[in-house]
C-alpha cells in the first residue's frame, strides 16, 4: 500500500527533521514517495534523496522570492503524485508515531468501505523540542473534532471563518464538516479528482476543499489517535522560529504583496461558494450547499451560523 507524502516547506528549519522522522517511523518506508516543494534560499543545501533511502524523493526547489503562498506550493507538491495508493498531505514541521503509515491505511481502508471517498483529517496534537528531542504535548489520545471558534462569525467583506480542534472522549471515528490542510489522508485518486487550487493563498483553503469534497459525495472523518503531531511556531516550541511568506523582510523583495494574493483568494472562495463554474476546482453535484448547511450549521448563502457549528458533542449525537 504505497503512500505519497506531500510536503510544501517555506524556509523551515525543521524540514530535515520531518523528512527523517517520516521515513524512520514508517512501517513500510520502501513504499513511501515524498513529494517536496522546498522554498529555501539557494545558499542552503537541498535535501539529499539518498539520505531518505529506501523512501523515494521527488522535489522542486524554489527561491523564497518566487513563492506565491502555501496553496500554490501545495498544488505543485500534489503535481508530483505518481499513482500511489494513498495521498497524505502534511506540514513541514511534523512528528510521527511509530508505524503511522500502517495505522492510517488500516483506518482509511475501513472507513472507505461503502463510501465514495473518505478523507481522514484534523488539526493534529502539538509537540515541542526539549533540546534535540521531540516531546508530545497531546490534548487527547482520542478524537480531535473541528468546530468554529467561539468568536468566529461572518465578516461583511469575506466568507473566511475560524476553526479549532476540540478533544472529544470517543473511540470511534466521526464525520466532520471541516479539515486540516496539514493533516489530510485519503485515497491516492484524490490528487486526480480534487487538484489543489493554486489561486487560493492561505486563509479559506480548508473551507474550500471541505465543501468541494462534500458536494462531490466524499466524507471527512475525524479518527481517534491521530499518529502525527504539529510544531506550533511560538516561543515554547523549542525550535528556531520559522519565517512566514508574509513576513515584512520577505515582502520587501517581491513586486506583489501577500495582501494582493489574499484578496484574490477571498474572491476565489466567494466564487466557489456561490457555485460559479471553476472547472475541476468547483463544486460537485452529489450534494448541495443547502445539504452542507444542514449538516454543518454553516449557511454560506444566508451568512448564518447555528449552534451546531460550535459544539462538537452535538455532532456525536445529531
Amino acid at each position: 500500500m504505497s503512500i505519497f507524502l506531500s510536503i510544501a516547506s517555506y524556509c523551515d528549519p525543521v524540514l530535515g527533521f520531518t523528512l527523517a522522522r517520516a521515513v524512520a517511523t514508517a512501517r513500510w518506508p520502501e513504499k513511501l514517495h515524498i513529494g517536496l516543494v522546498d522554498q529555501s534560499p539557494a545558499s542552503l543545501p537541498a535535501t539529499n534523496a539518498a539520505a531518505l533511502t529506501p523512501a523515494r524523493l521527488s522535489q522542486v526547489r524554489l527561491e523564497p522570492v518566487y513563492a506565491r503562498g502555501p496553496c500554490w506550493a501545495r498544488a505543485i507538491a500534489m503535481s508530483l503524485y505518481d499513482g500511489e495508493d494513498w495521498f497524505f498531505q502534511i506540514d513541514s514541521h511534523t512528528e510521527f508515531d511509530l508505524h503511522w503509515d500502517e495505522k492510517l491505511t488500516t483506518q482509511a481502508e475501513t472507513l472507505n468501505a461503502g463510501r465514495k471517498g473518505v478523507v481522514i483529517s484534523s488539526y493534529p496534537n502539538a509537540f515541542v523540542f526539549e533540546g534535540d528531542l521531540p516531546v508530545r504535548r497531546a490534548s487527547t489520545d482520542k478524537l480531535l473534532v473541528h468546530v468554529l471558534k467561539p468568536e468566529s462569525s461572518f465578516e461583511p467583506d469575506h466568507l473566511v471563518l475560524k476553526f479549532e480542534a476540540h478533544p472529544v472522549d470517543a473511540d470511534e471515528p466521526m464525520p466532520g464538516f471541516h479539515l486540516g490542510a496539514g493533516c489530510l489522508f485519503a485515497p491516492g485518486r484524490l490528487a486526480y479528482e480534487f487538484p489543489y487550487d493554486p489561486w487560493f493563498y492561505f486563509h479559506g483553503e480548508e473551507q474550500a476543499l471541505a465543501v468541494r469534497l462534500f458536494t462531490h459525495g466524499w466524507d471527512i472523518m475525524h479518527a481517534p489517535g491521530l499518529p502525527i503531531y504539529h510544531l506550533y511556531n511560538n516561543k515554547d516550541s523549542g525550535a528556531p522560529p520559522r519565517p512566514s511568506h508574509w513576513d515584512e523582510a520577505h515582502e520587501a523583495q517581491r513586486s506583489q504583496t501577500w495582501w494582493t494574493l489574499e484578496q484574490r483568494s477571498r474572491e476565489r472562495l466567494s466564487c466557489l461558494l456561490a457555485g460559479e463554474p471553476l472547472g475541476c476546482y468547483g463544486l460537485g453535484k452529489e450534494r448541495t450547499m443547502a445539504d452542507y448547511a444542514a449538516f454543518s450549521g454553516i449557511d454560506f448563502a444566508t451568512r448564518s451560523l447555528s449552534s451546531r457549528a460550535y459544539k462538537p458533542l452535538e455532532r456525536l449525537h445529531p
